[in-house]
Order: structure tokens, then sequence, then C-alpha cells
């Protein structure tokens, strides 16, 4: 293999594999009808499912697209005419974030970051709002990224992705950007050279740039935050280097918006279907393949011959076949661009790999001196992706995931730097957005087996959108204890709320000196009506179990931690119970009140035995807030009868009237005869797609609710909707 070949075995668009046709898009847009029912003649059910959105630039390929691929040119696209939009768009905003200082000496705040190009699944035929799986890749560890590129594209789907609204949507709870991706492949994957002409086409008089502009209003009509442009097509010249460069600094240029954020609670306040999420300028990354030349040529490094488009752009990711002194030429080059090196991303492929990938990590992030660049990773759902597919379970992936991002030692206060893999805990600062009150969490990872409200298991299908999860701990596990140490992880069995809750298993007699685990860095303002409700359990078979809540009011690690008792749970398993601490008052003093630095938990087995403890919701607050508006107008906008019986409805509504402050999500409930409710799905929009609506017991009609969820997860009063059968 020559140096050539060499590079492109390595670089994004070759390593990606051609992408499953799927479905089309949907084909009615929401009205206002406030009952239903669908006729023979109606629309089929697989026309109603939205899907994330996918274009080529302008022209469109020859011949006719394969099965479920619906070709399309961005160049056509307006919002009015989009009849997925409403299910594609995200609605949380951009959440500020900050960095605690870190939990290990060898990790460093404002230097290295990370980001990562994932394949959450294939361009065409995925689902806007998740489905009913639990097999997804439900990326968590938010805390370490400081970008996501929702990574896609082909030539025989569309060039052009953009992100799905429950990524979006969960990255924004949690500060960070995520990317759609402009691809354009490389001759050899059927690129065609026609479509990078398409893309950077100047407008009348050579003014501006068309299919940017374009982009702007996808990015902001869809509410994310810019672009990834990855132009691999070769044969280009000297003219169409320069205008990709135009192009490149037009897109950043014009692409610049009001930043809009919510105080960093996380959440919103409903505007409607059309407030902006915001997050200031449209971000830009190029990827390092066309040269100013025109052609195609892997640089691995930033040099004269990419340094215009790094100017043009944000940040840069380097091609993977970089070295020690082209990372540090980078770096310096960076610098006399009065550019920040950090802007630069080291690509780590880890796709075939995963944590085996062998990495020259202390040419990106020594350990003895500043780091050089950032680094980000290529495919990191390899934790989830190479699991066998009766091993996917949530758990599982989970655990995988965990050590990928904390390392082996599974703890960021103690990483393990002896082996191959640094995980980015042992290297990256993380970040978090808890800064404001009130905070809760029911350790909702996005996904699971089935539903659980309040402990009460109320739907049994297995889903995913990640648009409901939760901010979870960022570290982890960051354990203390002076005997062995306890297995902790996101479990699925049961749940408080959502789809999974934190288990604790000590084992046999592990408990028996106190362990401490460390949850959340934040900074929560602390005064004296501030209380935290713990809503714990222990599992049948688990012996005693006493519980404390750590508060540490200092934020200089190793944290001092104030311990507050919150019980002691009898051994059996005796079901949920919430505890509620007033922590203001034990704590608060000053009439300017105290800031809440960390937060977790310290478990005791004071009579020794097996352990099993489960945390399912965690709440900081002050006084309750009135529960939210009930939303307004609820319509069946189309529906449809399938093959097995069901029915796949698109629903919309309108946020309340009386808006009484941030609404988290939405959740649908079924009306089940004799009143029980059946979860339907949730999301954090103003439509949703019901796939299989069930009939119960030949009833002629069935009733949707639904409820505004806010940040405490108190839920508004029913709005509904009945479909006739």
């Amino acid at each position: 293999m020559n140096s050539r070949q060499a590079r492109s075995a390595r670089h994004p668009g070759v390593t990606r594999r051609a992408a499953l046709a799927g479905g089309v898009g949907g084909v009615a847009a929401l009205t206002a009808a406030r009952t239903a029912s669908a006729g023979p003649a109606g629309p089929d059910a697989t026309d109603l499912q939205p899907y994330a959105s996918y274009w080529y630039p302008g022209s469109l390929p020859s011949g006719s697209p394969g099965p479920g691929v619906r070709w399309r040119s961005l160049s056509a696209w307006r919002p009015e005419d989009d009849p997925d939009l409403p299910f594609n768009r995200a609605t949380v905003p951009l959440a500020p974030r900050f960095t605690p200082p870190p939990p290990n000496s060898t990790a460093r705040a404002g230097q290295a970051r990370v980001s990562a190009l994932v394949s959450f699944a294939t361009t065409s035929g995925n689902p806007s709002q998740g489905s009913p799986t639990a097999d997804f890749y439900a990326l968590t560890h938010w805390a370490y990224l400081d970008e996501l590129v929702f990574w896609g594209g082909s030539s025989g789907e569309g060039l052009v992705l953009a992100p799905n609204a429950p990524v979006v949507d969960a990255a924004h709870r949690n500060g960070v950007p995520v990317l759609g991706t402009v691809f354009l492949p490389p001759v050899a994957y059927g690129g065609q050279l026609r479509w990078t002409r398409d893309l950077v086409r100047r407008g009348p008089g050579g003014v501006g740039f068309p299919v940017a502009d374009k982009l702007i209003g996808v990015a902001r009509a869809y509410g994310f935050d810019g672009w990834f442009i990855n132009a691999e097509t070769g044969g280009g010249d000297a003219r169409l280097g320069a205008d990709m460069r135009d192009f490149v600094a037009y897109l950043r240029t014009n692409g610049r918006a009001n930043s809009r954020t919510d105080g960093g609670r996380g959440g919103r306040t409903d505007g409607g279907p059309d407030s902006p999420t915001g997050g200031g300028a449209l971000r830009v990354t190029w990827y390092d393949a066309m040269a100013v030349s025109g052609d195609v040529s892997w640089q691995n490094a930033l040099n004269e011959h990419n340094a215009p488009f790094f100017r043009g752009a944000d940040t840069m990711f380097l091609n993977f076949n970089w070295g020690r002194s082209g990372l540090v030429s980078s770096a310096e080059l960076a610098r006399r661009m009065e550019r920040d090196p950090y802007e630069l991303w080291a690509g780590v492929d880890v796709e075939a790999a995963g944590w085996d990938t062998r990495v020259d990590w202390d040419a990106v992030v020594p350990a003895d001196r500043p780091h050089v660049t950032s680094f980000g990773f290529y495919r990191p759902e390899w934790t989830w992706r190479s699991l066998p597919p009766d091993g996917r379970a949530p758990a599982a992936f989970h655990a995988r995931d965990d050590r990928f991002w904390s390392g082996p030692s599974l703890d960021p206060a103690r990483p393990d730097r002896s082996g191959p893999w640094r995980a980015p805990a042992a290297s990256v600062a993380d970040r978090s957005t808890l800064t404001a009150l009130p905070f809760a969490t029911t350790f909702n990872t996005g996904h699971g087996t089935g539903w659980y409200e309040r402990g009460e298991r109320t739907g049994d299908a297995a889903w995913h959108h990640l648009g409901l999860q939760d901010r979870l701990p960022g570290r982890r596990w960051s354990i203390r204890t002076a005997g062995a140490r306890p297995t902790v992880g996101f479990d699925f069995a049961d749940a408080w709320r959502g789809g999974s809750s934190l288990l604790v298993d000590g084992g046999d007699g592990v408990l028996g000196d106190p362990a401490t685990i460390e949850l959340f860095a934040c900074r929560l303002p602390l005064s004296r009506p501030t209380v935290v409700e713990l809503a714990h359990r222990t599992d049948p078979g688990s012996a005693d179990v006493r519980v404390e809540l750590a508060v540490a009011l200092e934020e200089e690690p190793p944290y001092r931690f104030s311990y507050l008792p919150a019980g002691i749970l009898r051994a059996g398993g005796s079901g949920w119970t919430t505890a509620t601490l007033r922590v203001g008052a034990l704590l608060g003093r000053g009439r300017g009140g105290r800031t809440v630095h960390a937060l977790g938990v310290r478990l005791t087995a004071p009579d020794g035995g097996a352990v099993r403890w489960r945390l399912g919701g965690l709440a900081v607050r002050d006084a309750r807030p009135p529960a939210p508006g009930r939303p307004a107008a609820v319509s069946v906008a189309a529906s449809a009868r399938t093959a097995e019986g069901t029915a796949a409805l698109r629903l919309g509504w309108a946020p309340s009237r009386r808006a009484t402050g941030p609404v988290r999500h939405y959740e649908l409930h079924q009306v089940l005869p004799g009143g029980a409710r059946r979860f339907l799905g949730g999301t954090c929009g103003h439509a949703y797609y019901v796939p299989a609506l069930r009939r119960t017991a030949d009833e002629a009609a069935t009733r949707v609710e639904v409820r505004a969820v806010d940040e405490l997860y108190a839920a508004s009063a029913p709005a509904s909707v009945t479909y006739r059968w």
C-alpha cells in the first residue's frame, strides 16, 4: 500500500460504510382537526413516518433512488414546504456550562477538547423521534465533548445530512453544540465533482452562495448549530479551491445568530414551535481533505495547503495520519494565525478497534507539558456496534461506554494511564451545566425496555428517544471507600421514572466500609429554603443500607463533603421511598446563601451482607413552582391504518396559553378502558408521530392525552384528542 492508499484507508469518507435503505418522508402537514379516522383510501402508514432530513446540494443523481430513499435538492428546500420539520425541529436551547476543577492531576482545563463524529443510524430511514427499540447508541458522556458531528451522507442517498431533534435536544441540555454533515464523497464511493460545484456555486453577479444560505436556513429552522464540511471528491482545480475557501468563510460569517440560552436550566421557556434554540454564530468545522489547489490531498496537519479553509472556519479536523512534528508545527501555525491550537482536532479513528486503537497520545495530550492540540474521535459508537446483536442490552452497552470515556479504572479521579488507551477522563477537563435551580434527574439515559412513572411501569414497549434523556453524572464513577469498591452503573430492570435508574451493587459485605459516590459537579445556589429529594429503594435480597446525602460547599478537589442522613432502607426491598432533606436550613448560612459544588451519596451496610441499592431520582429545589399549563389545540394531522390493525398518527399541539415556567418535554398517553394510561412516547417539540396505536377491547374511539412536563417532572393537566376507529 503506497502512502496515498494508506491515507485513503483511514479518512472518514472511505471508512464510512454505504448506508442501508430505509423509509420515505412524511406527506401531511399539521392541521387543526380535533378528531380523525382513516378509511381504506387514506394514506399508507409508512408514508406518515417522519425521518431525519438529507439532500443533495443541487442536482440529483442519474437514474432512480433505491428502495426507501428519497432524492431531494437542498437548493429547492423551503421551511414552509417541509412536512417533517415539526418532527425534526430541536427546541432545547444550548445551555451554558462551566469547567469545575478536574478530579485528577493530568486532566487540563482550558487545553485539549474532544470532538466526535457519530453515525447514530443510516442516512435514509432514520426516524425523526426515536423508535420502539432500546438497541441504540444512547450517548451520555457529554461532559467531555466540545462538539458533536451528526455523521452520515452517501452518494446514493444524499450528501447533506441534518441531525434529528432528539440528538440535538440531548446535546444542548448538556451544553454541546451539534453539527450536520456536508459529505462530498471520493469518486471511488460515487462522488461527482458536479456536486462540489453545486455546493459552492456563487450567486448572481458572483455575490454570495445560495446553497450556503440554505444551509444557514436549515440550521436555524431545525435548531442545530452548524456544519461539518467534508469535501473529498478529487479532480478540482485552483478556481474550485478558491470558491470553496470563500464558501466556508461566507457560511460562517453569514451564519451569525443572537445567542439564546436558558440560564443553564437545561429546559426552555416554551415560546412555541418556532422558538429558536440559539447558540451564537453558526459553527463550521473543516475536514482536512481538499487543498487550496482544488484537488483532494490529505495533509494530516495544518499548513499552507489548508490554512485558508481553517481561517474561514471555527475548527479543523486533521486527517488521521498525523505525527508528532506535524502536530507541533500545526499548533505553531495556528498561533501565528492568532488562532487557538485547541481548535484543531487530531483525528483518532476508533471505528474498527475502539479502545484497542493504537494512538500516540503523548503527541496530542502529553502528561508532562501543555497539550498540543485537541483530538477528534471518528465513530466512538464502536462501543455499541461492536457488541453482538444478541448482547446489546442497554446496561451492557453503558458499561462499555463508561470504560471508553473513563478508562479501565472506571474512576476519573484515578485514571489508568499505563495501557495503550488514554480515555478522555485522563486528559480532558469535564464540564457541567448545573448552575441554576431547580435541577432534577431520574437517571434516564434516553432508552429502555419499558417506561416508569413514580415506580409504576406504564409502558411495556422498548424505546429510545435521546431528547428524553436526563442530565447524568459526568464523572463515572468517582468512588471513595476504604474497603472494596462497589459496582455502579445504569440499570434497566426497574426505574422511578423513565427507563433506567442508578444501581449500586455492593456484593456480599462490600459496603461494610462506607462508600461515597460522587454524582455531580455543580454550582447550585444554596439558601435556607433549598431542599434535596432522593427517590431510592433496595432490591429484594439486599441487606439494610444506610443512605446519606454528600454535599460539598467548596470547589477544590478532593471535595470535602458534609453528610446528611437520608434514612436506613431495610433489608428485603420494600419499594420506592422519597427522602426530603432540608439542606439549606442545615448547611446554608449568611444572608447571601452559599453554593453547592458537588453532590453525591454515601452508603453503608451497617450489618454487612449483600447490597443492591437504587437511586431513581434526585432533585434540588427551593419552592416548588406551579405545574405547567395544559397544552393547547391538540390535533391529529394525519392518520392511517396498518396491516397489523393498529393506527399510525401524526399529532400536533401548541404550547399552553398559561405559561408558568419552562417546559422540559411533553408526554403522550393512551387512555385505556377503565381509566388506566399507556405511555406512547414523549418529545421536546410540539409534534409527535405514533407508529402503532393499539385498539383496546374493540373500542369505537381512543383518547390520546398530551401533558407538559417541567424540570421537576411535574405534569400539566392533560389535553386530549380522539381517534375514531
